[in-house]
């Protein structure tokens, strides 16, 4: 998906913004700081909403972005900016409310990072080289139309079902479950909507709302089996069902 979008768009658009830097310390400040706020009603639930938060932008995300009319460059320059982040927080932060013997943080570090540079920078670097060695076949790439789209949709029927087994292995209290399920709700509403409102204010609304409220779920699932209770997980579990309903919802609104 992001080799297709990376085709697609220009590498000098791939640059910082002030609004990636306000958006990075929200997620990078508001993550541990809403687990310490949350810890006392109940600390799987705490640390559920703190995954939904800390997690970074999903590589699908610069394709429901142009989808919707957004800056599929601005989103993609987010993405590699939260994921450097979290691969630094993460190992730092998360050891310290979960203690995990014999997993250091340069282990974890270097983890994290082999997932963001297969990810990320491998499509990058592939766009770059075929626009220099084989621009036919970039330009096949860039004019094949809502091939990213319907390869999302393909992931997302995959994610979906291993999210619902998940749910059915499920075997700890349902009073948490339903906490968690409501409060991600919550969380992912918020993040969509705080999103677009700082989007607003640099001219980039659908990006920015992308950009904070569309998560790499997997790899928050993954986060929370690694590093804290595994329970937990089940917060980015729900997370991608709201998230995916909200995009539907702006995609369905865009059409008409």
């Amino acid at each position: 998906m992001l080799l297709l979008t990376f085709c697609k768009v220009e590498l000098r658009d791939l640059k910082p913004k002030p609004l990636h830097l306000i958006l990075l310390l929200f997620q990078l400040i508001v993550a541990p700081v809403s687990y310490w706020l949350l810890r006392g009603i109940d600390e799987i639930f705490a640390q559920a909403v703190m995954v939904c938060i800390i997690c970074p932008t999903a590589t699908s995300a610069a394709v429901i972005t142009s989808k919707l009319g957004g800056s599929a460059a601005s989103v993609s320059t987010y993405t590699f900016l939260i994921n450097i982040g979290v691969a630094i927080m993460v190992p730092a932060l998360f050891p310290l409310i979960e203690p995990h013997p014999g997993i250091g943080f340069w282990t974890s570090f270097s983890i994290i990072l082999q997932r963001v540079f297969i990810l990320l920078i491998c499509p990058l670097i592939t766009a770059w080289i075929l626009r220099i060695i084989w621009p036919k076949a970039h330009q096949k790439l860039s004019s094949v139309p809502d091939l990213a789209f319907y390869l999302w949709a393909f992931a997302l029927a995959i994610v979906t079902a291993q999210i619902i087994t998940s749910f059915f292995d499920y075997s700890s209290g349902w009073k948490t479950a339903t906490l968690i399920a409501v409060s991600t709700f919550g969380v992912c509403c918020l993040q969509f909507f705080l999103g677009k409102t700082l989007g607003s204010v640099y001219n980039d609304r659908i990006s920015g709302g992308q950009s904070l409220g569309q998560k790499n779920t997997i790899l928050g699932i993954w986060m929370a089996h690694t590093y804290l209770n595994p329970i937990a997980a089940i917060g980015p579990g729900f997370y991608v069902l709201w998230q995916n309903i909200v995009n539907s919802w702006q995609l369905w609104k865009k059409q008409r």
